[in-house]
């Protein structure tokens, strides 16, 4: 990863503040993105930590949408990965035209995008544990491999392929996931996995019997790997589908609110695709079934035009720029937060002695805010020495 440095501004506050125009991008891009962040740092034990404390049925409702289904299904936790790589598939057409406007040449924009996307596969190996040398028990898919692969193909495809173009690889590879995965008979196994355990049939698939095939090491889920080599195909379509909205995004016309109001249509749309293909190839994330790719690209639009809609067409920024100081550093929290530095054990270091004096569950909340808090005020620093991490 490389620093980079941007121009000085006055305040943390007035770069949120800042128009697209005076930034160079879009304002609503780093808030959502940062709203993402969020959740995967550890915003979500705040929330069970206040539907357990307080009872309110909203929050035990927001609460139970915190955690993946087991298998089949959708909640508001299935959403985070597909809207951070939607998200990387959004910016594509802004980084990459605005280098183009810089002279830079074709062949140096290829090697740029295979460059990041197989930076993020090591990154990725890392976060697996690579370094422990443990190749027979690590675990080699990551979702930093699986940002790295789609990214790299979808930003070829960008580079190589116009609107239409980009539609039909879209379609393409989202209807070819379904004839494999539907048509194609999947060969016996796993057998003593599957003795031992009679749960694990329900993870079997042409998708889980590649990865056990291919792949080293561990499967996440002994016959599936929920990031695997087959599933990764359609979450190239997921990355295609945020570059055709940030294309969208880029034109001159029409109007900002119009803009808006198409993100807000054309994510009903999907929705309905994803709910009407569900039948047939179900909503599912660990399999990132050709339905998922639909629905969650829909909730993905759906945000983003709100976000964009009161960001950047309103101009009510002020309010983001907690999110702002997490979505321009994405990739450095997640692989800090997890791997290099231990901000709980500090929250409680920190915090235990007066968390003492607090009852339960009250105390729960309140250390939960404190590693969050300890995780943006690390960010803050970032952001105001204007250092930002990127791949």
């Amino acid at each position: 990863m490389e620093p980079v440095a941007t121009a000085p501004v006055s305040s943390p506050a007035a770069a949120a503040s800042k128009t697209p125009a005076e930034s160079g991008r879009l304002v609503s891009l780093d808030a959502l993105r940062g709203f993402d962040m969020f959740w995967i740092v550890g915003g979500e034990r705040i929330f069970h930590a206040l539907a357990t404390w307080t009872g309110a049925a909203w929050l035990v409702w927001l609460s139970g949408e915190l955690h993946h289904p087991e298998w089949n299904g959708f909640k508001f936790y299935d959403l985070i990965f597909p809207l951070f790589l939607f998200i990387s598939g959004v910016t594509m057409p802004f980084s990459l035209t605005r280098r183009m406007e810089r002279g830079e040449s074709k062949r140096a924009l290829y090697l740029r995008v295979i460059r990041r996307g197989l930076i993020l596969v090591v990154l990725g190996f890392l976060y697996g544990g690579m370094l422990k040398f443990e190749w027979e028990t690590m675990r080699w898919p990551s979702v930093l491999g699986r940002i790295g692969l789609a990214y790299l193909f979808a930003g070829l495809i960008v580079l190589r392929c116009g609107l239409r173009g980009q539609i039909l690889w879209m379609l393409s590879l989202v209807l070819a996931y379904w004839a494999a995965m539907t048509l194609i008979p999947v060969p016996v196994y796993a057998a003593d996995a599957l003795e031992k355990d009679e749960h694990l049939a329900t993870y079997v698939s042409l998708a889980g019997y590649i990865d056990w095939t291919l792949l080293p090491g561990r499967l996440y889920k002994v016959v599936h790997d929920p990031e695997g080599l087959l599933s990764t195909v359609p979450a190239i379509s997921t990355a295609l589908l945020g570059a055709m909205t940030g294309a969208w995004l880029r034109r001159p016309s029409p109007r900002p609110i119009l803009k808006a109001v198409g993100l807000a249509i054309a994510g009903a749309a999907c929705l309905g695709i994803g709910k009407l293909w569900d039948p047939w190839f179900p909503i599912n994330k660990n399999l990132w079934s050709s339905s998922f790719v639909f629905y969650a690209g829909g909730w993905s639009l759906l945000f983003l035009s709100v976000f964009y809609f009161i960001i950047d067409v309103c101009r009510l920024r002020r309010w983001a720029f907690f999110f702002v100081v997490i979505g321009v550093n994405p990739i450095t929290i997640y692989f800090v937060a997890n791997r290099l530095v231990d901000f709980k054990y500090t929250a409680t270091f920190l915090f235990d002695g007066a968390l003492r004096h607090v009852d339960e569950p009250l105390r729960a909340v309140l250390w939960a805010s404190g590693v969050i808090l300890l995780e943006w005020l690390f960010l803050l620093f970032l952001y105001r020495k204007r250092v930002f991490l990127r791949v």
